[in-house]
């Protein structure tokens, strides 16, 4: 049994009911069509006052380009205490979503988020992080929404001990996306678990502050699993 098959059962199993909002809209999806997720990340870190910013830029689509899926655009101000243990968030999103093929009817939607960063350095060279954040969703068409999202990540340089200038790294992650409230108005519902997102990548350093990625991610709900390969840009200011 492959891991497509094991995180649908394990959605379908971890259901309490009801149907996906999209669920029209992701019936047509080609699901063998690979599609493709540009995204360069930003941070200015936290000085001697402990607030920082960040942000993110995300173009997604449903094919290699051309095919909008969606333009997200986030960024917030980031608190770090003295005794440097995690990162927190207090933040603003908009997305905009278009429907896979011609159409370009888009919904658009605005986030605000509050984020818990947590790094862990476990041994050598395995560096993990956890990250929980909490969403407030006003989407077109829909009544206000909760969701919670857990992240796991692991990055592991195999050239040195570092994920300094100069490392080639293996990167890995997994986030499970939650909706706190099912009733999105007019009769709609959606599941309580909303999507898993399971991440494969090769990372390297181009200076101390800049990492680039280069990945394929598995993302599943219960109606449809996609594959996507991202191309990612990290840079710390």
């Amino acid at each position: 049994m492959n891991s497509k098959v094991l995180l649908r059962l394990l959605l379908i199993f971890m259901s309490v009911g009801g149907s996906l909002v999209c669920g029209p809209l992701w019936a047509q999806v080609d699901e063998d069509k690979t599609g493709a997720w540009y995204m360069y990340f930003w941070n200015v870190a936290a000085g001697e006052r402990k607030f920082g910013l960040q942000g993110d830029i995300q173009h997604r689509n449903w094919d290699s380009g051309g095919d909008l899926d969606q333009l997200l655009i986030r960024g917030g101000l980031t608190w770090q205490p003295e005794n440097g243990r995690g990162l927190y968030t207090l933040g603003v999103a908009h997305v905009t979503s278009e429907p896979f093929g011609p159409s370009g009817d888009a919904v658009r939607e605005k986030r605000l988020y509050q984020e818990a960063l947590i790094p862990q350095r476990v041994g050598r060279r395995m560096y993990l992080t956890h990250r929980l954040r909490f969403e407030q969703r006003w989407v077109d068409g829909q009544d206000f929404r909760l969701r919670g999202r857990y992240f796991f990540a692991l990055n592991v340089p195999f050239n040195q001990d570092t994920l300094a200038a100069g490392a080639h790294y293996f990167s890995f992650y997994n986030e499970l996306f939650v909706n706190f409230n099912k009733d999105i108005g007019n009769g709609r519902s959606v599941d309580a678990f909303d999507r898993n997102r399971f991440y494969l990548a090769y990372g390297y350093s181009i200076r101390d502050n800049l990492r680039v990625q280069f990945g394929y991610m598995q993302q599943e709900t219960d109606d449809i699993g996609k594959g996507q390969l991202q191309f990612n840009v990290f840079h710390s200011m």
